[in-house]
């Protein structure tokens, strides 16, 4: 009843508040190559990034999000960790806070995000995930979508809550799983381009007040 209840409010709370769809202001929280494809087709749409919060530098190699980012001016901020001991860190929260973010992004992150961070936008935190949830929810759900031998594969993305891949749907798409598929296979062919797109998509949906959750 509970999850019931909260997923009827989550639909409320999308479905009505509308903003100009070139007007809300995001956040993209994460790392690799898919989220920096992810900002290109957000920028190309015309979306306002106003903040990255990326990995730091691995040696002298720069994540991908926070190359692109930089490049158009973009404020970076590589982030170590958000949490000690459990407990968010002040001055990271603070230096979140200071994009005044309306959306939260989280095209794939492999860090663990305070709750303060997720609930703090307008529109809170949207999140992709290569599984068709609730289904291999964590880690390799790549490899687990081959390992069970499943007959579809996919992605989703879903509004962040505080369980691992918990929260409520918001879209999903599917493809076959072909018998030769492999874990690149499957990424490079569906989950990688097809993801892209959803993730812009779902942004113009919570943008246009048509964002809802299941």
């Amino acid at each position: 009843m509970a999850l019931m209840l909260r997923a009827m409010n989550f639909a409320r709370r999308f479905s009505t508040s509308q903003v100009k769809l070139y007007d809300m202001k995001i956040a993209i929280i994460g790392q690799s190559i898919f989220a920096s494809s992810v900002y290109k087709l957000l920028k190309q749409d015309g979306h306002k990034i106003v903040g990255v919060f990326t990995v730091p530098d691995k040696g002298k190699r720069e994540d991908p999000l926070a190359t692109v980012a930089k490049e158009d001016g973009v404020s970076v901020f590589k982030i170590p960790r958000w949490r000690v001991k459990g407990q968010p860190i002040e001055e990271v929260i603070h230096q979140y806070k200071s994009v005044e973010a309306d959306l939260n992004i989280l095209p794939f992150c492999t860090q663990f995000i305070p709750m303060e961070v997720i609930n703090y936008p307008q529109h809170q935190s949207i999140c992709y995930h290569p599984s068709l949830l609730p289904a291999h929810r964590g880690v390799s759900s790549i490899s687990w979508t081959l390992i069970k031998g499943d007959k579809k594969a996919g992605f989703s993305i879903f509004w962040a809550d505080d369980g691992l891949d918990t929260g409520p749907l918001l879209l999903q798409r599917e493809c076959d799983v072909d018998p030769n598929d492999t874990v690149d296979s499957l990424y490079n062919r569906f989950m990688y381009p097809e993801g892209i797109k959803a993730m812009a998509e779902a942004v113009s949906m919570v943008a246009n007040g048509t964002a809802k959750c299941s």
